[in-house]
C-alpha cells in the first residue's frame, strides 16, 4: 500500500492487537504498527467489534492461519482519522464521501491492518459504511460481515438478481419466485438473508429451519414457513412445507435453492442431503464443521474446505454443492465499489434490514472481553444474537478534532 500521508498528531505509531498465541491457548495482545493511509485508504479509530465463528476456527483449529501470533477480527465500528489520497482507480468512492470524524463502520479482512481486533485499522474506503443516524455503533457492527455473505451467497451461489437500486417494477416483473430453504435462519447469517430475501421479493417461497422459539421472529423477517431442525421428522416437515407453498408446482426440484448456513456435517449437512434432489443448488458456509470445538475436549476440531468431499456418497446425483467464500465477494465489480460503501447504509438506514440482537461483552481490558467472547463461541452459547464487544477505550485521542 504506497503511503503518501503521515500519522496525525496525537496518534500513537503502535497500538494494541488481539492475536492468537497458538492453537486453542488463551488470546494474546500484541503491539502493532499504525499505518498511515495510502491511496484510496481510510485511518479509523475502532470503538466497537463482534466475534465470529471464523475467529473460533482460526484460534481453535488454526483455519487459514498461516502463523502465530495471528491477528483477528473482520469486523469494526469507529471514528475516521485521516485519508490518503483518493485513488484514481475507483471512481465510484469518492475521497469527500468521508470526512475526519466520521462515524463509520464496516468488514475488512485483507490484511493484518485492517483486522477489527485492534484500535485502529488502516482499510480502502470501499470498506467502510457512513454510520445511519437511526444506529448505535454497537448496532452496525453486528451488520457488515454478515449481510455481505448473505448478499454474496445468494446472488454468486445461488443465482439470485439483487438489483440496485430496486427497479420500480420489480415486484410485478418478479411474480414467480423458487423455492428458498434456509437452514439456520436465526443464524447472523440467516438473519440477514431472510431480510435481503424479503426486501427483494423472493421471501414468497422461503422456508426457515431454525429452533422452534425463533419461529415468530423469523416469520416476522420475511418467512413464508418454519420448521424445527430439533425435532424428529424435520426433513419430512421441509418437504411438506414446499408443497404447501410453490408457487409453480411445475418447478421440479422441489426445493431448487438450499442455503445451509451452519455448515456442520451431522447437524446440517446431513439432512440436506435427504432434501436436495437433482439440479438443487446448495450453498454451504465454509468451513464444513466435522468436529467442533469445544472447552470440554483436549482434541481439536476438524473442518473441510472442499464441500465435495463431505458425504459424497450420500448425495443425489446432480446436487451442485457450492462452498461460500465471502472474502471472494469483490469478484463482483459492483459490489466491489457499492456495497459497503453505498447499498448496506441505505437498506438499514430504510429500515429494510435490521441489525442483530446484541450481547455485549464486558470486561476490564480488551484481552477479556475479547477472551470471554471467544469463550462463549466455543461453548456455542449464541443463539439468535450477536457477541459485540468495546475495542478502544482509552483517551489517547479525541476523534472528533483529528
Amino acid at each position: 500500500m504506497p503511503t503518501t500521508s503521515a500519522l496525525p498528531p496525537g496518534v500513537p505509531a503502535t497500538h494494541q492487537a488481539v492475536a492468537t498465541s497458538g492453537l486453542r491457548a488463551p488470546l494474546q495482545i500484541i503491539d502493532v504498527p499504525t499505518e498511515a493511509p495510502g491511496h484510496g485508504h481510510v485511518l479509523i479509530h475502532v470503538s466497537w467489534t463482534s466475534s465470529s465463528p471464523l475467529e473460533l476456527h482460526q484460534a481453535d483449529g488454526g483455519l487459514l492461519v498461516q502463523q502465530h501470533p495471528y491477528i483477528l477480527g473482520g469486523s469494526f465500528a469507529g471514528t475516521v482519522v485521516s485519508l490518503g489520497p483518493k485513488d484514481p482507480t475507483a471512481p465510484a468512492a469518492p475521497r469527500d464521501r468521508l470526512q475526519p470524524g466520521d462515524q463509520v463502520f464496516g468488514f475488512a479482512f485483507r490484511h493484518d491492518r485492517e483486522k477489527g481486533f485492534q484500535t485502529y485499522i488502516t482499510t480502502p474506503q470501499r470498506s467502510v459504511s457512513k454510520l445511519p443516524p437511526n444506529l448505535t455503533p454497537q448496532q452496525a457492527v453486528t451488520v457488515s460481515t454478515n449481510l455481505v455473505t448473505a448478499m454474496h451467497t445468494l446472488t454468486t451461489d445461488l443465482g439470485l438478481q439483487l438489483p440496485w437500486p430496486v427497479p420500480g417494477d420489480w415486484s410485478a416483473t418478479n411474480k414467480i419466485t423458487p423455492t428458498i430453504l434456509v437452514w439456520g435462519a436465526a443464524s447472523s447469517v440467516g438473519l440477514y438473508a431472510l431480510q435481503v430475501l424479503r426486501y427483494w421479493g423472493y421471501n414468497r417461497g422461503v422456508i426457515a429451519v431454525a429452533s422452534s422459539r425463533h419461529h415468530e421472529e423469523l416469520k416476522r423477517l420475511g418467512a413464508a414457513a418454519c420448521a424445527d431442525y430439533q425435532t424428529a421428522g424435520v426433513v419430512e416437515k421441509t418437504l411438506g412445507l414446499a408443497d404447501d407453498i410453490n408457487v409453480d408446482e411445475s418447478k421440479q426440484p422441489k426445493i431448487p435453492l438450499i442455503l445451509d448456513c451452519i455448515g456442520s456435517r451431522d447437524g446440517s449437512l446431513r439432512p440436506i442431503t435427504k432434501i436436495a434432489e437433482p439440479r438443487s443448488k446448495v450453498a454451504i458456509m465454509l468451513p464444513v464443521i466435522n468436529t467442533y470445538s469445544s472447552s470440554d475436549k483436549e482434541s481439536l476440531p476438524e473442518y473441510e474446505m472442499d464441500v465435495s468431499r463431505v458425504l459424497s456418497g450420500e448425495w443425489k446425483k446432480g446436487v451442485e454443492l457450492k462452498g461460500t467464500r465471502t472474502h471472494f465477494y469483490e469478484k463482483n465489480e459492483f459490489f466491489k465499489f457499492h456495497l459497503q460503501p453505498d447499498i448496506i447504509p441505505a437498506l438499514l438506514e430504510s429500515g429494510a434490514i435490521e441489525p442483530n440482537k446484541q450481547r455485549i461483552i464486558e470486561g476490564t481490558t480488551l484481552l477479556e472481553r475479547a477472551q470471554k467472547a471467544l469463550d462463549l463461541l466455543r461453548d456455542r452459547a449464541p443463539s439468535g444474537e450477536k457477541l459485540v464487544w468495546r475495542v478502544a477505550d482509552d483517551g489517547n485521542i479525541d476523534d472528533t478534532q483529528v
